[in-house]
């Protein structure tokens, strides 16, 4: 068990469901946005924040400005179902 689980009195994992990522936010996930370093990870690799509908925006624009955005996605579609990309531009 890791240190994020969380336990019901008697033991058993409880389910939380996903929440943005912005700060403070606690509102359920509707979006992922992928990203990555270049300057430190691989050009594959995916790193991932999860957005409610009111931070998506903004934390896709906070990641555009810095050249990390990869590419946005409906939370839980599976890869390539459609995502806004960066990828080529």
């Amino acid at each position: 068990m890791s240190i994020f689980d969380q336990l019901s009195g008697s033991g058993q994992p409880i389910a939380v469901a996903p929440v943005c990522s912005r700060k403070g936010c606690r509102a359920s996930a509707a979006w992922e946005l992928l990203w990555n370093n270049p300057k430190i990870h691989t050009p594959e690799r995916r790193k991932t924040w999860l957005a409610c509908d009111e931070h998506r925006d903004w934390l896709q624009e906070y990641l555009e400005q810095r050249g990390l955005w990869r590419a946005t996605q409906a939370f839980g579609a599976s890869a390539g179902e459609n995502p806004e990309t960066a990828e080529g531009q």
